[in-house]
């Protein structure tokens, strides 16, 4: 079956105003692709269609927001009727406040859920209403480190992110029963250099930055086109600091509570206080009319990292493999010569 992505080939994408999402719609234009653009801010989606055009794909810009699953829907009707059938969904949208669970108030909980959780499940539901009778389609799902390794500051986002791994693990089991030839696959990222620091609602006395090591949101989006390329994989790891994460979580969980607890309040702020006046897009888009186009990139260019050794590595596991088995191989032929000579 075929799954690149070209100028045939109809892709939606949510979040796709600024951050991952702006930078994962370049990437789909520059292969020509029909894209639907949706997220809430008028500017950002503007900037996001014209980013999409000047790539050499075509864009549909779509105002909506993924919590509302009766709009989510109108859209991928319109998805449909104006750009063809949908091929391949990518899930990115998110909200979140920075502030201990203490301090987030309970509508802000729900908030973010039902953002950062319900709209994936609501653009995954539309998708699926498409793909299923026809047999064929992707969803991509972005996910983070974070959906396997709860953090100070975001508990609110990362409840999110696990609650969408586990509806990741569930789902592709049954279409794997069902229906095996619709895939999804989920990217897990490492802290990006996104405006979301710039527009997220925050109570910390510092501003917020990604927890180090920063990549570029065009890593991202890289990893997302490929996954939705070669969605046969379960998920993806974006960057050595998302693996060493994870692994010290799946060993020594207890360990890392602690080693959170003294360097996870820290390292999420920089030695800059937080504007009083900080925009906050929890209810209301920071890039709607009125607002400004944020772009892709947030306000950490210089300390942000342009590649991934470990996605290079993800991309070419057979050769990175064949590499390794000759290592050893080379490794146990010196080893057994050394032997002979005694």
């Amino acid at each position: 079956m075929k799954y690149g992505i070209d100028r045939d080939s109809v892709v939606v994408i949510t979040g796709a105003s600024g951050g991952i999402g702006r930078a994962t719609a370049r990437a789909f234009g520059a292969r020509g692709a029909r894209i639907a653009l949706l997220a809430r801010g008028e500017e950002g989606l503007d900037g996001a269609a014209a980013d999409v055009e000047k790539a050499g794909g075509r864009a549909l810009p779509i105002s909506v927001d993924v919590a509302d699953n009766d709009r989510v829907e109108e859209a991928a009707q319109r998805v449909e009727a104006e750009l063809g059938s949908i091929d391949v969904w990518v899930n990115v949208a998110f909200s979140s406040v920075f502030a201990p669970f203490w301090e987030i108030e309970p509508d802000e909980f729900k908030r973010i859920t039902e953002v950062t959780y319900l709209g994936y499940v609501n653009g995954t539901r539309a998708a699926l209403k498409r793909m299923m009778p026809r047999e064929r389609g992707v969803i991509v799902q972005c996910g983070s480190a974070l959906a396997y390794r709860g953090i100070p500051l975001q508990s609110g986002y990362c409840g999110a992110k696990h609650a969408v791994q586990g509806l990741h693990d569930s789902l592709r089991a049954e279409l794997l029963h069902e229906h095996p030839n619709v895939k999804v696959t989920m990217v897990e990222m490492p802290g990006v250099n996104t405006p979301q620091f710039s527009w997220v609602l925050s109570r910390l006395p510092r501003r917020a930055q990604p927890v180090p090591p920063i990549y570029q949101p065009e890593v991202a989006a890289d990893a997302l086109l490929y996954a939705a390329e070669h969605p046969r994989r379960r998920e993806y790891w974006v960057g050595g600091s998302t693996v060493g994460t994870l692994i010290a979580n799946k060993f020594a969980a207890g360990l890392l509570d602690r080693y959170l607890a003294r360097t996870a309040f820290s390292s999420q702020q920089t030695e800059q206080r937080t504007p009083p006046d900080q925009a906050a897009n929890l209810w209301k888009p920071a890039d709607d009319a009125g607002g400004h186009d944020y772009g892709a990139h947030g306000r950490f260019d210089e300390e942000a990292h342009p590649r991934s050794p470990q996605l290079w590595a993800a991309k070419h596991k057979y050769l990175v493999g064949a590499a390794t088995a000759g290592a050893a191989a080379t490794g146990a032929a010196v080893g057994a010569a050394k032997l002979l000579r005694r």
